[in-house]
């Protein structure tokens, strides 16, 4: 088989929605992905993927190192062997630094999206605006990207999420799973609204999970109180993906919990901050309603750091209107109220 390089060099989240593309890849080369030190569980996680690099990428990540001639060299001496590369990025991205590291390891054949000329560094271009959609769901511009390379998605491949589960828990922890960090502030549900989110779930019956990754506990503590069962920092991503597999929902920020929601076909209350579109990272192809001021001042900014006092985007959602989108996921029968911006049915 051919041997093909994946490359989707950012956050856990990303890698997880390049999994379609992954798969379709797979059905005729072995895939192995080259991720950054954040999506590397995810990577572990895809169907499709027979093995893992990891490197830091200094275009790419948002606490970048420094670049070294010394780790450049290195990067391309052990890329060197590969029949094809396919660059999976996303609409603010750019394939060509990545693409002149392959050509010097000497990989023949090379696709990527990329507004910019691209000279002889890609021999698949797909031109955003033009040969490419950009208002699309990520997953189906990495689809369409690897699909210009040769590698359609299959008919019988239903093109949703998926990840390999592992051994399914001896029981379900909780009926809803809150998740309320995110890898940047700007996308973050305040805490003490989650806090009053879970108090009230747990007092209407439902028993409640709080999960988080290790420098979330304090978080985690703070949201679960003495009321919810407190995960943080205490499980894997695909022990996480067992929690979330085993809920009737989760209620989850633009992170990528949200997409392990998504891949085990889990509900999702979607508490979306508009600094990127909703359009390309709202979970993919689940039940879900989406909460958050989807045109609020920060739209399109891609901060980081709220720019607006207050972070009124998500602060204006209230815990009940959270409370009342878990009822309407789960007990079809319960009218929605509040700021709903958009329900996706199953």
């Amino acid at each position: 088989m051919r041997e093909v390089l994946v490359a989707r060099l950012d956050g856990a989240g990303d890698v997880l929605l390049a999994g379609p593309a992954v798969r379709a890849i797979a059905r005729s080369a072995r895939v192995t992905m080259l991720v950054g030190p954040a999506g590397e569980e995810a990577a572990r996680l895809l169907p499709g993927v027979t093995e893992v690099r990891v490197w830091s990428c200094p275009w790419v990540l948002g606490d970048p190192p420094p670049v070294r001639r010394t780790e450049i060299d290195a990067l391309a001496d052990g890329l060197a062997g590969f029949d094809e590369a396919v660059v999976l990025t996303s609409f603010h991205q750019s394939p060509l630094p990545l693409a002149l590291v392959l050509r010097m390891a000497g990989v023949p054949r090379i696709a990527g999206a990329s507004v910019d000329y691209p000279g002889a560094l890609l021999d698949v271009r797909l031109r955003p605006g033009e040969t490419l959609e950009e208002d699309q769901p990520e997953p189906e511009r990495m689809c369409a990207i690897a699909e210009a390379a040769g590698y359609p998605l299959p008919p019988d491949d239903d093109g949703r999420l998926h990840v390999r589960l592992p051994a399914p828990l001896p029981e379900p922890v909780a009926d809803v799973v809150v998740h309320p960090g995110a890898a940047v502030d700007a996308r973050r549900w305040p805490a003490g609204h989650a806090a009053e989110a879970v108090r009230r779930l747990v007092g209407e019956g439902w028993r409640v999970a709080v999960t988080g990754g290790p420098g979330e506990r304090e978080l985690t503590a703070q949201v679960a109180g003495d009321h919810a069962l407190d995960l943080g920092g205490r499980t894997s991503m695909a022990e996480l993906a067992a929690v979330i597999a085993g809920a009737s929902a989760t209620v989850v920020g633009n992170t990528a919990a949200a997409h392990l929601a998504a891949a085990v076909g889990t509900p999702v209350v979607s508490l979306f901050a508009p600094v990127v579109p909703a359009v390309r990272w709202r979970p993919y192809r689940v039940p879900q309603v989406l909460l958050g001021d989807q045109d609020a001042p920060c739209r399109g900014t891609r901060a980081r750091e709220c720019p607006v006092a207050g972070h009124p985007c998500l602060a204006s959602v209230r815990p009940d209107d959270v409370v009342a989108a878990v009822r309407r996921l789960t007990r079809p029968s319960v009218p929605l109220t509040g700021p709903l911006t958009e329900e996706i049915p199953a």
